[in-house]
């Protein structure tokens, strides 16, 4: 299972969060560990999910828009 995550950097940093798992967000002070913990945070949302006989989230397809 594959999910997308948005990774952005603040204050020193790196925020993650789940758009397509609401409430799942992690960080880390590198890109590498952010990763690593959302990956953890994600594994965990669904242990949570399924423990509680909720379904799991299917993926949204996330989009691009161009502004100018």
């Amino acid at each position: 299972m594959e999910f997308t995550v948005v990774v952005t950097r603040e204050e020193g940093v790196y925020n993650v969060s789940v758009p397509s798992l609401p409430g799942c967000h992690t960080w880390g002070k590198t890109k590498q560990a952010a990763l690593k913990n959302a990956k953890e945070a994600i594994e965990l949302y669904i242990e949570s999910l399924t423990a509680a006989g909720e379904p799991i989230p299917a993926e949204e397809s996330l989009h691009r828009v161009r502004v100018e």
